[in-house]
């Protein structure tokens, strides 16, 4: 495959694109994916969507403000012209972003992109222990920080990455002070449609950090396709959720699809249940995205009529049970669009909407993509027999730099790392994870990373982490832990393990189980058996 000129001067994402021979097999037969040889997916998504609806329509909403389009424009051509002008950004630049969802995390997005940069997304919880390889990884030359999650950054960034923050007006170097004294006028680099745009980092079992790399075509790739044909936005649409924009699945869903559909975004950072469907019922959002977890707190909070205004739901990020779905529908009438997508395909690819959805499967394959099971030998098999999902399409995995693309893409597929059937009517039904990521509401959390959490303890001697099902999230991280000799087991020392966790990684990644063992099963090797474990566990 032959790569477009690009307009990158710092050549970093090209020089680390995994080899071509290494890459899935794309298909571009849609065609609404057949995009221009020269292409920059942030002056897709604004400007040409003002040119089609004009600057004076909602594009982002807060429980206490909204920002137009025009706005929107304004903010991140400010924002573009700060990072060109006084700190010499060029194009290909890695940018890191650090925040909770906001306007202003929006506008910086877009001004990277802009500015011919290339965005590094995060999650606002990861702590410095997990910033920093991503840092080492990426190399961004820079880095935008809400100045609430000031702390981590400082501690992650160090002396060796320029930190810019934003949101504190009595800071005169604060971004939002010296953005307002620009412009607002900039005109967008003219990048490659197939220059790398964005590295989306993802967990691997390891704990150790993978980034994906995805071009300007790929963002908008996944609104003309799982958007366009499944969801079928209106520029009336107010679009909201849970899921951070550090996540594929929430930068698809609360950015991407509204602005390129001319409809708006409600961003919150308060996602709690009650707060959640308050916020629907407030604002009038009728597109919502959230994990099954949230689908089901709502109804145990009695919140269902609050969501009255909903037409489309959408659940990812984890598996979305049936009972689940079945008291949705009963308590709102609103048939919740299941869908699997991932980072390393950018956002959903296999889903179903209305009258085709088939409650407990998964769907089928989204207009523009392919999927199939295969064996472990990569051979399709029959309909009905269980295998490894795989898929193909406009987007799929490119790993930055890392030997685990060899894994990830088998045969020019994209292995998803679930087991699934399909049926004969091409509907997918899913039956399990295949490695050792456990999924808890929505988050990705590698085994082996809380593991070596709990293992920097002075009290563990050693520990060994999977998965239990669990009704509410899907599952949780249990841990399985020897102590010390001369320790005592006990209730205080399970809470004293969790927040020790709790301090080292991202919260959501602590142990909600903790079972103290004189010992862990292990084979003759010493390896440890985590089925025996998960048996136990269950």
């Amino acid at each position: 495959m032959q790569l477009s000129p690009s307009a990158h001067r710092d050549t970093f994402c090209r020089d680390n694109l995994p080899p071509v021979s290494q890459w899935p097999e794309f298909h571009f037969d849609l065609a609404e994916v057949r995009y221009p040889e020269r292409l920059n997916c942030a002056e897709a998504l604004l400007d040409e969507t003002i040119r089609h609806y004009g600057a004076n329509r909602p594009a982002l909403r807060t429980p206490n403000e909204t920002w137009t389009y025009g706005d929107l424009r304004r903010h991140t051509n400010q924002i573009a012209q700060v990072l060109t002008e006084d700190l010499g950004l060029v194009p290909g630049n890695r940018v890191l972003l650090r925040g909770p969802n906001t306007p202003y995390l929006v506008a910086c997005w877009l001004a990277v992109i802009k500015a011919g940069g290339v965005v590094v997304t995060t999650v606002p919880l990861l702590r410095a222990k997990e910033l920093f390889p991503l840092i080492e990884l990426t190399r961004p030359a820079l880095a935008l920080c809400d100045h609430r999650f000031a702390d981590e950054m400082r501690t992650a960034a160090g002396d060796a990455l320029p930190v810019l923050y934003y949101g504190d007006a009595g800071d005169a170097d604060d971004l939002t002070v010296r953005a307002s004294g620009k412009s607002g006028e900039f005109t967008a680099v003219d990048t490659a449609a197939d220059d790398v745009v964005l590295l989306g980092p993802t967990s691997g079992t390891t704990g150790r950090p993978k980034a994906t790399m995805h071009f300007h075509r790929d963002v908008l790739a996944i609104a003309d396709t799982f958007s366009r044909h499944v969801l079928r936005p209106t520029p009336a649409d107010v679009f909201t959720g849970t899921p951070p924009l550090g996540f594929t699945f929430g930068l698809g869903g609360l950015v991407v699809f509204p602005l390129r559909a001319g409809a708006s975004a409600l961003l919150l950072e308060r996602t709690a249940p009650t707060d959640l469907a308050d916020a629907i019922a407030e604002h009038g959002a009728t597109v919502l995205f959230t994990a099954p977890t949230a689908y089901k707190a709502i109804l145990n909070a009695d919140r269902a009529d609050s969501l009255k205004n909903l037409r489309r739901c959408v659940s990812a990020g984890e598996h979305l049970p049936l009972p689940v779905w079945q008291e949705f529908e009963q308590a709102t009438g609103i048939r919740i669009i299941n869908g699997i997508g991932g980072t390393e395909m950018l956002h959903v690819f296999i889903s179903a909407a209305d009258d085709e959805i088939r409650p407990g499967s998964t769907g089928r394959a989204v207009p523009g993509f392919r999927a199939t099971i295969l064996d472990a030998d990569g051979s399709p098999v029959p309909d009905g027999t269980p295998g490894r999902l795989a898929a193909q399409g406009p987007t799929g995995c490119r790993y930055l730099s890392d030997e685990r693309q060899r894994t990830y893409v088998q045969h020019g597929w994209n292995i998803t790392g679930d087991v699934y059937i399909r049926d004969a009517d091409g509907y997918y039904w899913f039956q399990a994870r295949n490695d050792d990521m456990i999924i808890s509401s929505g988050y990705n959390i590698a085994a082996p990373e809380v593991e070596e959490a709990l293992l920097a303890h002075p009290d563990v001697a050693e520990a060994a982490v999977v998965g239990d099902p669990d009704p509410e999230r899907g599952s949780i991280v249990h841990a399985f832990v020897v102590l010390r000799e001369g320790v005592a087991a006990g209730e205080e020392k399970a809470t004293e393990l969790q927040k020790f966790v709790k301090g080292t990684i991202a919260p959501y990644k602590y142990p909600r189980a903790v079972t103290f063992c004189a010992e862990l099963p292990k084979t003759v090797t010493g390896k440890i058996q985590r089925f025996r474990l998960r048996t136990t566990a269950n």
